[in-house]
């Protein structure tokens, strides 16, 4: 009996459905956080953060850099990745502490999806994609800790007088800390 050539291609694919499923569901995840995060730069800019728009503009390419890894990983274990429809990105915020107050909101969600599809690839055994999310348990636990910290300016410096002023420039320094470490 003759295989049909569809046949032959679900042999050839070593990545379950449910685990190409989520890891899509993460593309879309981590597409909306690129063009999010993109969406606050502008404002950031537009509104004189220059060092809070380059921080996120940074930002934004790191995530959509995120997205082609977990795009690449599905199509090469015989998956097929999706490209997500990007909709409902706001674009005008109240503060730029409003603006970061989001943003680790957002890096909490993104690392809950993360552990959610560490925890799917163990119990199934899927050891390869337990292996591959490694790096993204550790690239989420520093992306928390950065917007954590970017929030706790306000707290520390305040936004009076000079603050947020001050607090750019701080963002400046993250920025360009997190830029040398990836280097």
């Amino acid at each position: 009996m003759e295989m049909k050539s569809k046949e032959i291609v679900t042999l050839k694919r070593s990545l379950l459905h449910d685990t190409e499923k989520l890891l899509n569901q993460q593309i879309e995840m981590e597409g909306k956080s690129s063009a999010y995060y993109l969406s606050m730069a502008s404002w950031c800019q537009m509104m004189g953060y220059e060092n809070a728009a380059k921080y996120l503009y940074t930002h934004a390419d790191e995530e959509r850099m995120h997205m082609m890894k977990i795009f690449h990983y599905i199509n090469e274990a015989g998956g097929h990745a999706i490209q997500p429809e990007i909709t409902g990105i706001r674009h005008h915020f109240n503060s730029l502490r409003e603006v970061f107050e989001l943003i680790l909101e957002h890096e909490i969600q993104v690392t809950k999806s993360i552990n959610a599809i560490v925890d799917h690839a163990f119990s199934a055994k899927d050891f390869a994609t337990f292996s591959f999310m490694q790096w993204y348990v550790t690239e989420q636990r520093e992306e928390e800790t950065l917007a954590r910290r970017a929030v706790e300016l306000f707290e520390i410096i305040g936004e009076a007088g000079v603050g947020l002023w001050t607090i750019d420039q701080e963002l400046g320094k993250l920025h360009a800390t997190t830029a040398s470490q990836e280097a």
